[in-house]
């Protein structure tokens, strides 16, 4: 390709073009329809230098013409606060409101299954037996349970919780790849170490203690677990049965309103793993420890109830705001 030639030819495209987009707020009705043809043959010139010329320098103008042209066609980004301030206002509440059901299901028979499996344990010493020896219930019951909130320092302690309470989240929603099947297994396992631990506490007269030291971080952390996977079994269900609408449709909506499941929740278990750490093992009376669980779990969830209410009578859905498969595109 002639560069020479081509510069020659097309210069009074790329010049008009500079020229409206410098003015692109005074444009009339007719040089904004120039302005959206100028930058499509501008975008055509920009990939054939390219791709038939070594020129870097044109290469860079050209580039900087059709991104400062695509600003005025498509319009400005959203600032970065009002997304962030969307996502904590109407994204994550409404999609955990909107699984509100899912969710207390979940909860109903979390605690169900603990509770049952902790009273058999706790009531059964052939029970006892076979899950360890009497010394190392003892050395748990006395030691171990309550030990392990304070043998590391808070802070790597707090980080460590806040790691694995969020993978266990994100394997609740990445199970929705599978329908969801994977999860109640999940949250039977979840439910049963409660139990056992529980129920063993139970069975040497110190649920009082097992109370006092999992019920301050636990509300808020169990609370996240259950909308995790109240998500991921809504996402998975999704599959079985679309409603009305297309099933690719639906997965794709539902799909990017879980992901905003994942990304609260990474904050509201950073909370949780901070009680864990500096809450829990503290010397605060065990009634001053379980208020302060109480109130973290009660604002979380009057935080979901005020926001994601006022979201479903305005119709959100949780979905970005300008979905690709359905947003118009310049």
């Amino acid at each position: 390709m002639d560069i020479d030639a081509f510069i020659t030819a097309h210069r009074p495209v790329w010049d008009r073009l500079e020229h409206l987009v410098r003015r692109r707020s005074s444009l009339t009705g007719a040089e904004v329809d120039e302005l959206v043809d100028l930058y499509q043959r501008v975008s055509t010139h920009l990939s054939i230098v390219r791709s038939a010329s070594a020129d870097a320098l044109l290469a860079g103008r050209l580039s900087a013409l059709v991104a400062r042209a695509r600003s005025a066609v498509t319009g400005a980004h959203t600032p970065a606060w009002r997304e962030l301030a969307r996502f904590f206002t109407v994204s994550f509440p409404v999609v955990a409101y909107r699984a509100r059901w899912w969710w207390l299901s979940m909860a109903v028979a979390f605690f169900a299954v603990s509770w049952i499996a902790g009273a058999w344990v706790a009531g059964n010493p052939d029970v006892q037996r076979a899950i360890a020896s009497p010394e190392e219930i003892t050395q748990l019951v006395e030691h171990d349970f309550a030990d392990y909130y304070s043998e590391n320092p808070a802070a790597s302690f707090a980080g460590h919780v806040w790691v694995n309470n969020a993978w266990v989240a994100a394997l609740m929603i990445i199970s929705a790849i599978l329908v969801g099947l994977p999860i109640p297994y999940l949250m039977l396992q979840n439910a049963l170490n409660v139990a056992v631990s529980g129920g063993l506490m139970a069975s040497r007269g110190k649920l009082d203690i097992f109370f006092g030291l999992i019920t301050p971080h636990g509300l808020l952390e169990l609370t996240a677990v259950f909308l995790a996977a109240a998500a991921g079994l809504r996402l998975g269900w999704t599959v079985i049965d679309p409603g009305p609408r297309r099933r690719a449709e639906v997965l794709a909506e539902q799909g990017r309103a879980v992901m905003s499941v994942a990304l609260g929740l990474v904050v509201v278990l950073f909370v949780s793993g901070l009680i864990e750490a500096f809450v829990t093992p503290s010397g605060l009376p065990t009634p001053v420890r379980i208020g302060i669980g109480v109130l973290a779990e009660v604002a979380f969830l009057g935080y979901i109830v005020v926001f994601g209410r006022r979201a479903v009578q305005r119709q959100e859905t949780g979905d970005i705001e300008r979905a690709p498969d359905v947003a118009p595109t310049a």
